[in-house]
This record gives structure tokens, sequence and C-alpha cells, in this order.
């Protein structure tokens, strides 16, 4: 085997409404990404229960993300689109990646400390473990490139760790199995089973900020429903949610470098560059000088225009709960064959008896 073979995968979990933020900041991402590469797009159902064991509607929330990545243009025919507890050998590779990774490694994990809070000793191992199965979900399928939101990153580069240790300790297994890359690491050349993945971030919409306080990440979970846009709200919803955005009484910047110390003009400006696809200097050549009485209305025209459609689409395929079914059946098919063939392998290089 001469290099890796370059294939996208991405993950998103089936918790709560998806907003504007998961749109430009993930899927506007994924729906790019599959006109130039092999793309692989999961509900991570079996990462929920890392932050809420008992669900009253999991199963529908997998439906909505599904019908959410469709209804964006993601295509199940040319890419495979599955939710993850389907194949179950993403658990048995986060087994093998607990064994490969280090706990000083995951108690480093900032996203750990910020949900476990104060009181750790009760937070569940599931929680702790949470980097290792996300690793385990992007290396079943040797994947080269995640598209990542800045909050991932840190996971990723576990990720890189993990693949990088197993890669050192059965490298020779692995060049006597005939089924490695040769890689470079530091100064050593190994026999790498796992491509040390590379994130795809950037855009300038990659963080997309709370609407009613521009120092707090756009969520699910406020409690005010006018801090976000969700992809189900329709036309006027969205643009009340505008009009009501919190702002400040300055014009807007001619430059960039203006809107430091404006968290919110930065966040709407860097929302109507999302969704017009162009550079925040670009927008602020065209509305810099002008009053958010004259910005916000663009904007929501905009929004109106790109995400109206999406929303109408979602509810449709919502709908259709057999369709949904069957685009999750068919590439957790397609998905499990993949996974196979790689674990087929790490237990061969492990030494696990088999067959």
């Amino acid at each position: 085997m001469s290099a890796f073979k370059p294939l996208v995968f991405s993950g998103v979990q089936p918790t709560g409404n998806l907003h504007l933020g998961n749109y430009l900041g993930a899927i506007k991402k994924f729906v790019a990404l599959q006109d130039t590469s092999d793309c692989i797009y999961c509900v991570v159902d079996l990462h929920s229960l890392t932050a809420q064991l008992v669900h009253d509607d999991l199963a529908d929330q997998t439906r909505s993300i599904t019908a959410a990545f469709l209804a964006s243009g993601i295509d199940p025919k040319k890419h495979i689109v599955f939710n993850q507890s389907r194949v179950m050998q993403h658990a048995e590779l986060a087994w093998i990646f607990n064994c490969v990774a280090r706990i000083g490694w995951m108690n480093k994990m900032t996203q750990f400390k910020d949900k476990a809070g104060k009181d750790r000793e009760n937070a569940s191992l599931g929680l702790l473990a949470y980097p290792s199965l996300m690793a385990a979900d992007i290396l079943l399928y040797r994947a080269t490139h995640v598209p990542v939101g800045e909050d991932q990153k840190q996971h990723l580069e576990l990720t890189r760790d993990i693949a990088q240790k197993f890669n050192n300790d059965f490298s020779d297994r692995i060049a006597g199995l005939g089924v490695g890359v040769e890689m470079r690491i530091g100064e050593e050349t190994v026999n790498g089973y796992f491509p040390l993945t590379e994130p795809v971030i950037g855009g300038p919409a990659a963080r997309i900020m709370s609407l009613r306080d521009g120092s707090k990440k756009m969520s699910k979970s406020d409690p005010s429903d006018l801090s976000r846009i969700n992809l189900t709200d329709d036309a006027d919803a969205i643009s009340k949610k505008i009009r009501k955005a919190k702002t400040d009484p300055e014009a807007l910047p001619s430059e960039v470098d203006g809107l430091e110390s404006r968290p919110e003009a930065e966040n709407l400006v860097g929302i109507y560059a999302g969704l017009a696809e162009m550079s925040k200097a670009d927008v602020l050549k065209e509305f810099g000088g002008q009053q958010f009485s004259v910005f916000k209305p663009a904007l929501a025209d905009l929004a109106v225009e790109r995400l109206a459609p999406i929303a109408t689409e979602m509810r449709r395929i919502q709908g259709d709960r057999a369709y949904v079914d069957a685009v999750l059946r068919d590439g957790g098919e397609r998905a499990g064959v993949l996974a196979e063939t790689t674990m087929k392998t790490v237990r061969d290089i492990i030494g696990l008896l088999q067959g």
C-alpha cells in the first residue's frame, strides 16, 4: 500500500434542533466537500449518551439530523449517510483505542473539564472516553480529513495521537502483514495502518455566536429561542430573529479590523459572509459605514433566501419516516462493509484469534 485513499468523515450528535451555527459551521461544508471527495456522514447517536443517558426521542432526533443532511443537499447514494449505532465496529475499535490512549491525554481534554464541571468524580466514564470513540468513528474508515469546528480541534489532535501510537506500537506487525503505509514521524519512519487525519477548518463563518450575546456560541440548549435560527424556522421567524438580534449603536466599519471589540457586529457580518459565500472584508466593502437598520434587512432577506427552502424540504423529508429509515439502513449496510474490512485487519495486527 503506497498511500491512504482520501476520504472525508464527519458526525453530528442527535441532540436538540439544528441551527444556523450547525449549518454554516458544518453541514454547508459537508455539502461542498461531497463534490470533491468521497464522504461518510454519520449521526453519532452513541455519543449523545455521554451528555444524557435517557432520551425520550433519540430515534426521532436521529431522523431529524438525517433529514437536515438530505434537505441541505447531501446525496446518500453517492456518499454514505448512516447512524453510528448500526455499525457495531465503532464500539469495538473504541475499546481498542481505550487501551491505546493514556488517561493523562483524556484528562487534558478541555471539553471534558467544561462538561464535567467541578463534580468530575460523578461524571460518566463515557464522557471521559468520548474522544476515544470519536477517534474510532474517524479511523474505522481510515478517514484522511474531518471538517471540524474550533471546539473539536483538540479531539482531532487526540485522534492523531492515538493513530500515531498505534502505528508506532504495531509498526513491525503492520509491515509483516503488508497492510501499512510508510510514514515519517519525527526522525523515524514507521509502517502505519491509520492515517494522521487532517482537519478541514475555515470559512468566514466557522464559529457562529448567539444572536443575543456575541460572546457565547449559538447553542440549541440556550433557553432563549431568539438566540438562534433553527433550521426548521420559517421565513417570518428568521426575519424576526435577525431584526431582534443584539447590536451596538455604531455604524458598520469599512475594514475587518474595525470589528474588534464588537462581537455582535462581527457575528452578524460573519453570518452574512457565510451565507453569501464571501469574505468579511467584501461584506464590509458593501455595507461599511451603513447602520444596522440597513444591514439587518439585507441579512434577513439573504437568510430567508438560503435557509427557508432547506426548512421546507426538511419538514417534507421528516414526514416520510420510511424514506429516512431506508437511507440510514442502506448507509449502515455500506458503512458496515467498510468497517469490518478495517476491523479484520486490526484484529490481525493486534493478534486476536478470529476465523
